[in-house]
């Protein structure tokens, strides 16, 4: 065993660009290459998946770099597996970092007979041998609680707000934060506290699942640039259509900040034929070539953000000091 151990980092394939630019972070930070561990995740014909890891880690304190994005079954698969593969060569601490935590919108019983899957997902992922999870903007924080280990949930509004004071530099003072839905009201307020805007919200009532009927502004946005928050942008349906409501109340133009840009099936058309300006998302996944093409759609990293936790992790000092954007300020100087 190492007398000093050091953090090793290992990926799997639902996001490599973000797992080798944690890496580069890393080593910047540490004035040392921390590589990742060489390891190989592949399949057999009949889509099994098989792990080897070609690097000693016994008594390593492991990180497991792994978003179980789409294909969500296939890359949470892999994370367990690998975390299994890590146990078993004696890894003295496994790490899962998640930066999206797939699942996480069924993280209650909304009608009768249906499953709590966050919950199923937690217990998964303890039982792989996982002690402890690092992840980004939960769907919903109380899912931190559906874990026996302890979570660092980090959030993407310091970032965020950091970006907006850059991009809307001079023009502050027209900028409204605005909140998709009521449900969404406390993630908008902080973002909002942190630029000292004001805060609106967009009221949508539904007839069916996935199909919104009708949509209330609360407050005056006439005059105003506003900015959507919201953690997730799934089929974009949602948030075009409320770009559009909030142009016809007077606003001067609509940016959305999601953190997580899912973006599945028709989002990235409906995006760029929107009458939004430009949709910020975070790497927490991958981006297609679709999405890298798109011109109002620009991406910010996080790698910096969850370098500093891992390390923070590594040796005991506070993950929540990176809740602060004063905190983030030096770590992403000529980034944004």
């Amino acid at each position: 065993m190492p007398t000093v151990i050091e953090p090793k980092l290992i990926a799997g394939n639902s996001n490599k660009p973000l797992a080798n630019a944690i890496s580069r972070r890393m080593s910047l930070y540490r004035g040392m290459s921390v590589g990742l561990v060489d390891a190989r995740v592949e399949r057999f014909n009949d889509q099994e998946i098989f792990v080897e890891v070609y690097e000693n880690v016994r008594g390593e304190d492991m990180f497991i770099i792994q978003s179980t994005s789409r294909p969500a079954n296939d890359n949470l698969m892999e994370l367990l597996i690998m975390a299994d593969a890590l146990r078993r060569s004696s890894a003295s601490r496994i790490t899962a970092v998640i930066p999206y935590f797939g699942y996480a919108r069924q993280d209650r019983r909304t009608k009768a007979r249906t499953p709590i899957t966050a919950k199923l997902v937690a217990n998964m992922i303890h039982e792989a041998g996982i002690e402890r999870v690092l992840t980004m903007d939960l769907h919903a924080t109380q899912i931190q609680g559906f874990f026996d280990i302890p979570v660092d949930n980090l959030y993407a509004s310091p970032v965020f707000a950091l970006d907006i004071l850059k991009h809307f530099e001079g023009g502050l003072e027209d900028v409204m934060i605005v909140s998709p839905d009521v449900g969404g009201v406390a993630r908008a307020r902080e973002l909002a506290k942190r630029i000292n805007a004001p805060l609106s919200i967009v009221d949508k009532r539904r007839e069916k699942p996935g199909e919104v009927a009708e949509m209330t502004v609360i407050g005056d946005v006439t005059g105003k640039k506003c900015i959507i928050v919201d953690d997730i942008c799934d089929t974009a349906g949602t948030l075009c259509k409320a770009a559009e409501v909030l142009m016809e109340h007077g606003a001067t133009e609509v940016h959305a900040y999601i953190t997580h840009g899912v973006l599945s099936g028709p989002a990235v058309e409906r995006v760029k034929n929107s009458v939004m300006k430009s949709l910020v998302i975070t790497d927490s996944i991958a981006a297609t070539e679709d999405v890298a093409a798109a011109p109002n759609i620009r991406i910010v990293p996080t790698a910096p953000m969850f370098a500093q936790a891992i390390l923070n992790i590594w040796n005991g000092t506070s993950v929540s000091s990176l809740f602060e954007t004063d905190t983030l300020g030096p770590i992403y100087e000529g980034i944004l």
